[in-house]
């Protein structure tokens, strides 16, 4: 327990901002410290970081944003003009109508007006053909449905010269989104969260694609007076984020995926046979991520073991996103070693009869 008397979580959730998105390794703790300690030329350093970052991911540049929801403002605000007080009133972003979703207030809020289309070439080709801001494109396989493929939207759109920028800010793991979306599919650029997968900072995200693109964000963020000033990032973000990406290259994704089915088995031998309780594996992650959960059907009332679950000692945070209401998700991504058998014995202390 800290000083102000709030209590840790054991997080069987997902990377969620309400519970800190995810845990940072000692490599970027260490980074951020040592980036706190100095002074520095900031526009240098953020110069620097985006081409190393770029090298990193095989793209032709990047730029360190604060968190994935803004890079989708400044990204978008780059398709628009190189100008943020310059904005017309006019602009359109082009989404799918079943990709819709909170975050695309992030490029609402720059007055844009979003054109829905469906699952069709005729519809896409039809929208980009009156020359909109960009095509913005949500990742993941829980978005598939309801949308066309990114190499058909890159094809398209392309045809039109118009800008496709992919979402993926909870895509990692694989890895590989890094660089899957632009440099593989053609997509100008892509977003990603700092803070989940990558284990970085929460408070930052990541832009990689063409050079054009980013250098026009760069154009719009701190310390120029821009759309972007309130969404500054620091010294430390800049470098722990950095190492978070250096970090995470560095691991054997392989086997990561792996530890997470064994965790995932071990759950669901566990809370077999329970009275009132069905446990399946469930495929994908809430994220659409390559890696399992253990799924749980219950007879009784969900959201009252889900707080019963929170307030306990220890307590403890399982998922809910995209199931009925009878069902609860354990999630193998956020735990630290061991605290998927504590998970299980806070389940079971609860569900077992008597």
């Amino acid at each position: 327990m800290n000083p102000l008397g709030v209590r840790p979580v054991i997080n069987a959730n997902a990377t969620v901002t309400v519970l800190g998105g995810s845990l940072m390794p000692p490599p970027v703790v260490q980074a951020m410290a040592s980036a706190a300690a100095q002074f520095v030329d900031l526009p240098e350093l953020n110069q620097r970081v985006g081409e190393r970052l770029a090298d990193l991911t095989h793209n032709e540049a990047g730029y360190v944003t604060s968190g994935a929801a803004a890079a989708i403002t400044l990204t978008v605000a780059a398709c628009i003009t190189t100008e943020s007080q310059a904005f017309p009133v006019d602009a359109e972003v082009v989404m799918f109508a079943s990709q819709r979703n909170g975050y695309d207030y992030s490029a609402r809020l720059l007055g844009v007006r979003v054109v829905e289309v469906g699952a069709s070439e005729e519809e896409l080709r039809e929208a980009v053909g009156r020359g909109p801001a960009c095509v913005l494109w949500f990742a993941g396989a829980h978005y598939a449905r309801g949308a066309l493929p990114i190499e058909d939207v890159v094809r398209v759109a392309g045809e039109y010269g118009v800008p496709v920028v992919v979402d993926a800010a909870a895509q990692i793991p694989p890895v590989a989104s890094l660089w899957r979306f632009t440099r593989d599919a053609g997509a100008d650029a892509v977003i990603v969260s700092g803070g989940k997968g990558l284990r970085g900072p929460q408070a930052s995200g990541l832009v990689l694609g063409k050079r054009w693109l980013v250098e026009r964000v760069r154009a719009h963020t701190s310390p120029l007076h821009e759309i972007g000033r309130g969404m500054k990032v620091g010294k430390e973000e800049l470098m722990g984020l950095l190492a978070a990406v250096e970090w995470t290259l560095q691991q054997d994704e392989e086997e990561l995926l792996a530890g997470y089915e064994r965790v995932v088995d071990g759950w669901i031998a566990g809370l077999q046979g329970l009275p009132g309780v069905v446990v399946e594996r469930g495929y994908p992650s809430e994220a659409g991520q390559p890696h399992s959960r253990a799924v749980l059907h219950l007879t009784r009332d969900r959201d009252e073991l889900v707080q019963q679950l929170f307030d306990g000692d220890p307590r403890v945070s399982v998922g809910t996103y995209g199931l009925p209401d009878d069902a609860i998700a354990l999630n193998p991504q956020t735990l630290r070693p061991g605290e998927d058998k504590l998970v299980l014995e806070a389940l079971l202390t609860l569900l077992k009869p008597g």
